[in-house]
């Protein structure tokens, strides 16, 4: 009885060493994950606070005002906002689509695959300010003017590399086997992708693509070196056009009491924009994949 007392003791002694290092390392984890949500709670907390002491009808019908104005909104930049995200979503997903497809279906032992990869890998890690400035200096400086446009190619080259990650991964989770099988019965390959495969994973390259707009609806840096902004209304895609996170910028920076109202009004606004695509991604994705 002894010799296996003796022989139990270094595994009893390994288990609590291995129990003690499991609640420390849970702990942590529970403290980096309840400073995490502290902050966000706090960041949330004050959004909806100050945003809705801002918030009133005239923010959605007015243009913004000049400094220490009493009545103005944030029409022309919502507007703005919503031309620009949706023409840069309507040009850049067919790209990132038809770049995830080849990369996936067609490119996976090319040279052409291997570069797009390494490239689409450097544009998802750029931060958002070269990218403007990229477009400033091919398109800004070139014609002279800010312009809608420019703010729309900018955003563009946001959402094309997150679309064509997305898609990729998707269509490397279909089993090689569901493929194989069509390819037996003589569909041909063209087909057995947009009737197959791409179909079978049709939610997660729309989540793709709902991630890439709530992106791009907050983005700041690149608008400020090629849509710039406009305090009014326009409706022409070759002028400087008024967003909202510019807005948001020059308003929260001003010494101005009522700028600083509508500033908060339009934080809320984005905020809850992108929290609800995020959750609509969530749960579309959820229930249809």
């Amino acid at each position: 009885m002894s010799s296996i007392a003796t022989l139990d003791a270094p595994r009893l002694a390994m288990h609590q060493r291995r129990k003690r290092v499991n609640v420390i390392a849970l702990t942590l984890s529970l403290a980096a994950m309840a400073f995490g949500v502290f902050w966000l709670l706090w960041i949330l907390f004050e959004t909806v606070r100050l945003g809705l002491d801002g918030l009133a009808w005239q923010v959605f019908t007015e243009m913004t005002p000049p400094p220490q104005e009493e009545v103005g909104g944030l029409a022309n930049a919502i507007y703005g906002s919503l031309i620009m995200v949706s023409l840069a979503t309507f040009i850049g997903t067919p790209i990132g689509i038809l770049a995830g497809i080849y990369l996936a279906e067609y490119g996976q032992r090319s040279w052409l695959g291997r570069i797009t990869q390494f490239i689409n890998d450097i544009l998802l890690s750029a931060p958002s300010i070269v990218i403007g400035l990229f477009i400033y200096s091919v398109v800004v400086a070139r014609f002279k003017s800010f312009s809608g446009w420019a703010g729309v190619l900018a955003l563009a080259l946001i959402v094309i590399p997150v679309v064509i990650r997305q898609t990729e991964n998707m269509l490397n989770l279909v089993p090689n086997a569901l493929r194989e099988a069509a390819y037996a019965l003589g569909t041909p390959k063209w087909k057995v992708i947009l009737t197959i495969t791409l179909k079978s994973v049709r939610a997660g390259v729309l989540t793709g693509v709902l991630l890439a707009v709530a992106r791009i609806a907050g983005e700041t840096a690149p608008l400020l070196f090629t849509a710039l902004s406009n305090q009014f209304w326009t409706s022409s895609l070759s002028e400087p056009m008024a967003s909202l996170p510019v807005t948001i910028f020059k308003f929260a920076m001003s010494p101005y009491e009522n700028w600083q109202k509508l500033a908060w009004a339009g934080v809320f606004l984005i905020t809850m924009g992108v929290l609800a695509l995020n959750i609509i991604a969530r749960v579309f994705f959820r229930n249809k994949h």
